[in-house]
């Protein structure tokens, strides 16, 4: 039944009795093969036992987690994500055993260690193994049981672990609750919505699996089959939905917390909504949670998720009726940055019942006529929405005004709504009744969305990045059709508007080929949910301004005016043209302090074709300025002008100033070269102003860029990152860290690509802690400490002055020649250079040519003599107010 191999893991405390604690009990553990809990205060320790089990007859590799005494506790199982394995989710397991569980982490089949092929969590082969692995809970003597070979036992995981914790709940009644996260209700229409394939997400599905050869043979022929037609039949849809926890939605009956992502194009909202109305139907409590980020990336609140889970789990499995699992309904939304570190600002609002995604709806009439438009040959050029890996951050920022879509001229219609006389919340899913007609009696394939419009009318913003897909057969044309907008969470301000647009194509799914022609006339207005039973959690005011608001009032109106002075944008400077960068009397408070700066008066100036080297200790505030720079965050005095324009959050002049900031995100299974096309593509610019052959002959990535991006090592990906902020050749290049996690040949390649880029002349701004690096790369350096300028100049400048005396000699200089020049009066050191042809001598009160002198004395072949300071030597100095 099973092979064990044991290795048992302690989470050592961290004070020193319980160490000498810790090593006592490896001791024990190694002299007899057995292990003693040691008595202390703190947390239990955590064992591991890793297992190969064979629940279904294919071997899965499995890990079980406990901790304490002998006591009785419910089992929690935990499952990955699709791509990974057990070691994904063994931090989550630790904690849940150190809160008390059992818990059994396992590789699905075609994952990890385990064997057999992916079969989508097909209730005879993957759902099956997991009744197998609670028989195997259920024989263990620490595990609570319910009845005989029924353990308490709970499951989760996120995305293909979370819908096998639901598929679980509805094949085995022993489950107890669950928690999925991020994950599907029905597979099918996941990759088939409405009949339109999902093209982008489903080949990374294949991808991420190892390749359609490591899929059960049916469902590798059932993708082939799909991705060549570009259309979905019976059979295809028949088969995931058939694998899918729609399939047993009368069967859950177990307490559930649904936690999905606001961030998804792959598993959006409505895939928690259909769960929710199922699993309440039949009778059981459920949560649920839009939480922020999902399969399209940014911020998964993993620490808030897991701390959730747990007390759901607590009070479902443990039975502790007194724990706070949480609000029927909440969802995180973005408001706002964090003016220290530029982060996004997060809230969370809540209802005590679930709304629903249609609650409170709001008409918001669209400007009227009938609007036609052409899907191309081919379906290409496509439109962007979501972009894997990339839609997720920029989506968490659409309540701030930042956003990547891009729809082509000829290829989408649009519909608007007047400017908003008041903001508007939209919690759900918008909706909209519509005449669709198309050419020569064919399907019309097409995309829909709503964008958020400044009011000028120059930024549109698309909430979340979403975009939801249509198929109109022609038996639905010529008459009204209800259709259902991407479900989000999004504030619309007042004075913007509501952009209702459809496309003939979208970059994530298959359009058809033929050419064809639409139109689309709007029978209605816009009707958007507003969910008006749910709260944004409002910090709580001080006493005193409730009984103080006429003073309120007046400080309010003052900030207002110093706003508005402060955000007004200088005109340009005809004088600085030409100059890259000026910083004059820059200054940033930290957040909530009066008297406390990041930066404080910063001033210096950078010129063409220099290679500036920002450096400072941590909390000198050099990311702050670079952040003030980017225009991520206003200073609060002082100003920026980045060649005479002042820099403002969207100033236009930010076009010519390319960033690196902790690295890129990439399509693992597209090319390097594929990659950065699409980036491009992104930003709406033409093909030829991008200079993507320019940007990678300075990246000097070779032959690589025809290969998969999975297939780069960390040095490849940075300099990819790099060429992406190299594209369109910007003027100004800000580079923050880029040598972070690189071994000494690339880091030296990576000194190489910014000589490159600015021998052209343009300028380049680097921010590293490894001062040897930038003493070999920069020509300028600037020196920040506690928010202020401690000295800016030429690298030669800097270094060249102090104590140490480079000497250089025509010959190699032996090591008893290197002592003597040592032991010479007024000397405190002679050393060796690399290369042997010099010594570093650092003067101890003689002069440097008494030294000159001594030297040639002592027949030393001396070709040259001069200052010279490492730049450690100088940074140390002058950070310490020249103590060092």
């Amino acid at each position: 039944m099973e092979t064990p191999t044991v290795r048992w893991r302690r989470l050592l405390p961290r004070t020193p009795g319980r160490w000498a604690a810790a090593v006592a009990v490896l001791a024990v553990l190694v002299g007899g093969g057995t292990w003693t809990a040691v008595a202390d205060d703190g947390p239990p320790a955590v064992q591991r036992e890793d297992r190969m089990l064979r629940p279904g007859g294919v071997p899965i590799d499995t890990s079980y987690f406990t901790a304490g005494g002998s006591g009785k506790r419910p089992a929690v199982l935990i499952g990955h994500g699709f791509g990974g394995s057990k070691n994904d989710v063994r931090a989550q397991a630790e904690k849940l055993a150190a809160d008390g569980y059992a818990v059994l982490t396992w590789s699905a089949r075609g994952f990890g260690k385990s064997g057999g092929e992916i079969s989508l969590n097909d209730p005879d082969h993957e759902v099956k193994d997991v009744s197998g692995l609670i028989d195997w809970l259920a024989e263990r003597p620490e595990v609570e049981l319910d009845a005989k070979g029924d353990p308490r036992v709970g499951l989760t995981g996120a995305s293909y672990g979370g819908a096998v914790s639901l598929l679980a709940a509805g094949h085995d009644q022993r489950v107890d609750a669950i928690a999925p996260v991020i994950t599907y209700w029905n597979l099918a229409d996941a990759l088939f919505p409405d009949g339109v394939f999902k093209k982008l997400w489903a080949g990374i599905f294949i991808t991420t699996g190892g390749g359609c050869e490591k899929f059960e043979k049916q469902l590798c022929e059932m993708y082939e089959r799909v991705a060549v037609s570009g259309k979905p039949d019976a059979a295809a849809t028949k088969l995931l939905t058939e694998r899918s926890p729609s399939a047993v939605a009368d069967r859950i009956k177990v307490p559930s917390l649904l936690l999905q992502g606001q961030s998804d194009s792959l598993f959006p909202l409505g895939h928690a909504d259909a769960m929710q109305k199922a699993i309440s139907a039949n009778g059981a409590p459920v949560s649920v949670d839009w939480i922020s980020g999902g399969h399209d990336g940014g911020d998964n609140e993993t620490p808030r998720v897991e701390g959730r889970v747990g007390s759901w789990f607590d009070r479902y499995l443990k039975e502790e009726t007194g724990t706070d699992t949480g609000p029927a309904f909440r969802v995180t939304r973005t408001g706002g940055i964090d003016s220290t570190d530029g982060a996004a600002l997060k809230r969370g609002a809540s209802s005590d019942t679930y709304p629903g995604l249609r609650s409170g709806g709001r008409e918001i009439p669209l400007g009227e006529g009938t609007k036609t438009f052409r899907n191309p040959a081919g379906s290409a050029p496509p439109a962007i929405s979501a972009v894997p890996g990339i839609g997720g951050g920029l989506s968490q920022l659409s309540s701030l005004g930042v956003g990547l879509s891009l729809d082509f001229p000829g290829q989408f219609g649009r519909f608007e709504s007047a400017p908003l006389d008041t903001s508007v919340r939209v919690t759900g899913t918008p909706t909209v009744r519509v005449n669709v007609k198309a050419t020569e009696g064919r399907d019309a394939v097409l995309f829909g969305k709503v964008y958020d419009v400044s009011p000028d009318g120059r930024q549109q913003v698309l909430p979340s990045q979403l975009v939801a897909p249509y198929r109109i057969t022609p038996d639905q044309q010529g008459k009204p059709v209800e259709l259902a907008l991407p479900a989000v969470d999004h504030e619309f301000d007042a004075g913007h508007r509501m952009r209702l647009v459809f496309s003939a194509t979208d970059l994530g799914y298959a359009s058809p080929a033929e050419p064809a022609t639409y139109t689309v006339t709007a029978e209605g207005p816009l009707t958007v949910p507003t969910a008006p039973a749910v709260r944004t959690a409002a910090a709580t005011l001080p006493w005193w301004t409730w009984g103080l608001p006429a003073a309120a009032l007046v400080i309010a109106a003052a900030l207002l005016i110093t706003a508005r002075r402060r955000t007004a944008t200088p005109a340009p400077d005809p004088g600085l043209t030409d100059v890259p960068l000026q910083i004059t009397g820059l200054s940033k408070k930290y957040a909530k302090s009066v008297d406390r700066y990041a930066v404080r008066e910063l001033s210096f100036r950078v010129e063409k074709g220099q290679v500036l080297g920002l450096l400072g200790p941590n909390g000198a505030g050099k990311t702050t300025t670079l952040r003030m720079l980017m225009g991520l965050i206003s200073p609060d005095e002082g100003e920026i002008r980045v060649f005479g324009q002042a820099i403002r959050p969207g100033a236009p002049v930010l076009s010519r100033v390319g960033a690196f900031v902790e690295g890129a995100g990439f399509l693992p299974h597209l090319s390097g070269r594929a990659n950065l096309d699409l980036y491009w593509q992104a930003t709406g610019r033409p093909a030829e102003d991008a200079h993507i052959d320019e940007a990678l002959e300075i990246a000097g990535l070779g032959d690589a860029l025809a290969r998969a991006v999975r297939t780069y090592s960390q040095g490849m990906r940075q300099r990819l990152a790099i060429a992406q902020a190299m594209l369109g050749m910007p003027d100004l290049l800000i580079l923050d860290e880029p040598t972070n996690g690189l071994d000494p040949p690339q880091i030296r390649e990576m000194r190489d690509v910014m000589i490159r880029y600015a021998a052209g002349g343009r300028t380049v701004i680097v921010s590293s802690h490894l001062l040897s690096e930038v003493e070999q790369s920069c020509t300028h350096l600037v020196v920040m400490d506690r928010g202020r300028l401690v000295q800016a100049g030429p690298v030669a400048e800097i270094t060249g002055s102090g104590d140490m005396i480079l000497v250089t000699t025509a010959e190699e200089v032996s090591e008893p020649l290197a002592e003597k020049v040592a032991a010479l009066p007024g000397i405190d050191s002679a050393v060796r250079t690399d290369d042997g042809r010099g010594l570093l001598v650092r003067l101890d009160g003689a002069t440097t040519s008494r030294l000159v002198a001594d030297l040639v004395r002592l027949d030393v072949p001396v070709t040259g003599v001069g200052p010279h300071r490492r730049l450690e030597d100088a940074f140390l100095t002058l950070i310490s107010g020249g103590a060092a």
